[in-house]
């Protein structure tokens, strides 16, 4: 008996000018069409920001069987067809399982254009660099409050307070400010 990973593809897709309201029906358009398919588990797209042309659109199918059923569908290329005057895609990656969201050499296939997985290490330099300081000075700044609280619980609301600092805001900076360092391929 095999066993199948659920597979999640992500697109990057650039919207032209003037197609943002267009973009956003055809994309909800594209989740109506796709939940009713088997296998389906679940879509979303986001964006850079309120301006940005670039759109990150996720869904997941339950097995590559069941993917490849909806991308090889009548309704879907009708569906992608009817977008072709309004955007761009720009990159198309498949990933199986939740390792496939943890980037390795050979977890992700790229189709267009190929992408840099920074080595461990420095993916590790990266989020130490903000990490370490913003928990220093979370610590102290809390432990007045928290100094007389369970390990557990003067942990837990560091952590409450610090995912969210580390996740929105230090590490986009940090990965834009070392992204020449970070995507540099190693040398031969």
């Amino acid at each position: 008996m095999s066993y199948e990973h659920p597979v999640t593809v992500s697109v990057a897709r650039t919207i032209l000018p003037g197609y943002t309201r267009q973009a956003n029906a055809w994309a909800h358009a594209g989740q109506e069409l796709a939940r009713e398919w088997q296998g389906y588990l679940g879509s979303g797209w986001v964006r850079n920001g309120v301006d940005s042309t670039e759109w990150h659109m996720l869904y997941r199918f339950a097995d590559a069987e069941s993917l490849q059923a909806w991308e090889d569908s009548e309704e879907r290329r009708w569906w992608i067809d009817s977008a072709r005057d309004m955007m761009e895609t720009t990159r198309v990656e498949r990933h199986t399982g939740i390792e496939g969201w943890f980037s390795r050499p050979g977890d992700v296939s790229v189709v267009v254009p190929e992408t840099v997985v920074p080595p461990r290490w420095k993916q590790a330099i990266s989020i130490f660099l903000p990490f370490f300081p913003l928990s220093l000075l979370a610590n102290f700044l809390l432990h007045p409050v928290t100094q007389n609280w369970p390990l557990v619980f003067a942990v837990l609301l560091n952590i409450v307070i610090l995912t969210p600092l580390m996740t929105y805001i230090f590490l986009p900076i940090t990965t834009r400010l070392l992204q020449p360092w970070l995507q540099a391929k190693p040398r031969s």
